[in-house]
């Protein structure tokens, strides 16, 4: 009875959290045929809007709705994709630092694009954290379409392998670049810091736990890899948080 009790009150309260953010999915909405008319040029453009009244003094929150709108847009012109409404409220509670719970096919890929994009106009980095090498680079290079078109740059970092045949490396997405590896396509292999120096980056727990590592072994600040920390979205939260969270990282 008091296990029933609890459950009922915790789906409450999840249907008010929802409930509370459907004003801002509402302005979102609103905005969309004033987006869907700007040309790809001035699409662009919003991003270095967005920036500009960062530094002016407005919040993330502040710019939320259009920077969402936004977003939105250069996925249905690059990807043919549109966040449906429960895709933007799964955004601004990945945006607010919250765990979004969604089932397999409801976009969790395409969700991550708006806290994303949002995050990383601030200049400081963001990360996307997988639970494999596989999906950093898939997803990376899928969603890299929207950044790219929206002009951000967007780093993946890999880790090698010979069980998976993984090649290991870091990269930066390049539309036009033709990797001789097909499934490195569009992506041209740099340095670790140039990878972790793109607006967002791809890669998973392990490899960035590693580089940490590794920063902090060097004798100089010019051989870090990584910028400090700012933002981060993890898919597959519990297992990496807590399952693998019981393996050590060793160097």
């Amino acid at each position: 009875m008091i296990v029933r009790e609890w459950l009922k009150k915790l789906m409450d309260t999840s249907e008010r959290d929802v409930k509370r953010l459907m004003p801002i999915v509402h302005k979102i909405n609103a905005l969309e045929p004033d987006f869907q008319a700007l040309s790809n040029e001035q699409l662009r453009a919003k991003t270095d809007e967005f920036k500009k009244r960062l530094q002016d003094g407005e919040t993330l929150d502040d710019i939320l709705p259009e920077a969402f709108a936004a977003c939105r847009e250069a996925a249905r012109r690059t990807l043919n994709m549109r966040h449906f409404d429960v895709q933007l409220i799964g955004g601004i509670v990945l945006h607010q630092g919250r765990i979004a719970e969604m089932k397999t096919g409801e976009g969790k890929t395409l969700v991550a694009t708006l806290p994303l994009y949002l995050n990383a106009l601030l200049g400081k980095g963001v990360h996307l954290v997988t639970v494999n090498d596989y999906l950093a680079r898939r997803d990376a290079v899928w969603m890299a379409p929207i950044y790219h078109l929206l002009g951000l740059s967007v780093g993946v970092i890999q880790g090698q392998s010979a069980e998976t045949d993984e090649r290991g490396g870091s990269y930066i997405y390049e539309p036009g670049y033709q990797h001789p590896d097909p499934r490195y396509l569009h992506l041209r292999e740099v340095t670790r810091k140039e990878a972790y120096a793109a607006d967002i980056t791809y890669g998973t727990n392990h490899e960035y736990a590693f580089d940490y590592l590794r920063d902090n072994m060097v004798y100089s600040p010019d051989d870090l890899s990584q910028r400090e920390l700012y933002y981060a979205i993890i898919d597959e939260v519990d297992s990496i948080l807590i399952d693998e969270a019981r393996t050590p990282h060793i160097i």
